[in-house]
């Protein structure tokens, strides 16, 4: 039997836990870019849907494995970088595979921005297609990254508890995967990888021939570099050379265990915010409020579920999870436990919330704001 190297063994046992659980003919996305983490994962998939399910007494059954590539738009030559990573998901054997152009929506920064396009196009072509997952390629190192990121916001433990393996029909396999073991898996497999320019810093010169084709973006001269990518290149070498190696896995532990302490929190929370929220209409007549909340109910709660159950009152009016922090949160507890006839709290994107009456009136963001879905263009390639 040909020896199968390592990275390649390890990502292969990392899809098949997540495809265990699907039926004959379904039908499995992944999301590929042509980077490393998710051309690792497609090659993955591709290898294991033949064979799901199987053990030592069963060969198992096939499911069907296709790729959707987001083109953004954002640097120029993008279209060809998506058309070529489509052509190496169709060589591996995928099929059907989707080549779709973002449609962005205003609201947030750029790299909010190219989030939501990017989930909002991968949701729709798994819609059009009947996919049963959609697989992302992220790995450990992301994880670390998203931590630290959440960490820098200040926006409590949920953000600290990173990415989750599962939410809806999307799933992350690769989590418990180093970069570098994506970048071993191309390797093994003859799969030449496209790097972003996006990730590399400014000082990082020209990229290794190899991980990138000629013409794949701009030049790093005057670009906008995402915070994420200096997290990757300034912030988590310093933490390493500083504090030892392993962060990045230890970083990883504690997203897994902050996880499972925010999913029971907000449960608590949501059922906190269920107890307060106000349904006889009489006591929010004549305001156009879309949640009113008992201020008595929420004040006789432990501090902890109070703040966070006003949090998931803010998301509820519209506020994205990433732009609502600490500070809006305080904001919203002054009014239920500091109040002295101040005026309302300003959310994100232009949502407001006002006491009134020992009740707090939760107002969203006025149609065509910036938390508003309005189709706009993408920003420039100087912008992300």
């Amino acid at each position: 039997m040909a020896r199968v190297e390592p990275a390649v063994a390890a990502a292969r046992n990392a899809v098949r836990g997540v495809l265990a659980g699907l039926g004959p003919d379904d039908l499995v996305l992944v999301a590929c870019s042509g980077g490393a983490d998710s051309l690792a994962l497609a090659a993955s998939v591709a290898f294991e849907a033949r064979r799901v399910g199987r053990s030592v007494r069963s060969r198992g059954h096939g499911v069907r494995a296709g790729a959707v590539v987001v083109d953004h738009g954002l640097q120029a030559g993008s279209a060809e970088v998506a058309e070529r990573a489509a052509e190496q998901c169709r060589s591996l054997g995928l099929d059907p595979v989707v080549v779709r152009r973002a449609e962005w929506f205003d609201g947030g920064g750029p790299e909010a921005a190219a989030r939501d396009a990017r989930y909002s196009a991968l949701a729709a072509v798994a819609g059009e297609t009947g996919a049963a997952l959609v697989l992302l390629g992220h790995t450990l190192d992301d994880q670390a990254e998203q931590v630290l990121l959440g960490l820098a916001r200040g926006a409590g433990a949920r953000s600290l508890a990173g990415m989750p393996r599962e939410r809806g029909i999307f799933r992350r396999p690769f989590l418990g995967l180093r970069r570098a073991q994506t970048e071993a898996v191309c390797a093994a497999s003859g799969l030449e990888f496209w790097t972003d320019p996006t990730n590399l810093l400014p000082d990082d010169g020209e990229v290794s021939t190899g991980s990138t084709r000629e013409g794949a973006g701009p030049t790093r001269e005057g670009a906008f570099t995402p915070l994420r990518s200096q997290v990757r290149g300034r912030v988590l070498p310093v933490l390493e050379e500083t504090l030892g190696p392993g962060i990045v896995e230890a970083l990883g532990r504690s997203a897994d265990q902050l996880r499972d302490d925010a999913d029971l929190l907000d449960a608590l929370a949501a059922e906190l915010l269920e107890q307060a929220r106000v349904t006889d209409p009489d006591m929010a007549a004549g305001d156009p409020a879309e949640h009113v909340l008992d201020v008595e109910v929420l004040e006789r709660a432990h501090p902890a579920l109070r703040r966070r159950a006003l949090r998931l009152a803010a998301l509820a009016i519209g506020c994205r999870p990433t732009d609502t922090t600490t500070r809006h949160v305080d904001a919203l507890d002054a009014l239920v436990v500091s109040w002295s006839g101040q005026g309302p709290a300003h959310l994100p994107g232009g949502a407001q919330v006002g006491r009134v009456c020992g009740r707090l009136f939760l107002h969203a963001a006025p149609t065509g704001t910036s938390d508003g879905r309005t189709g706009v263009r993408p920003p420039s390639t100087t912008q992300e």
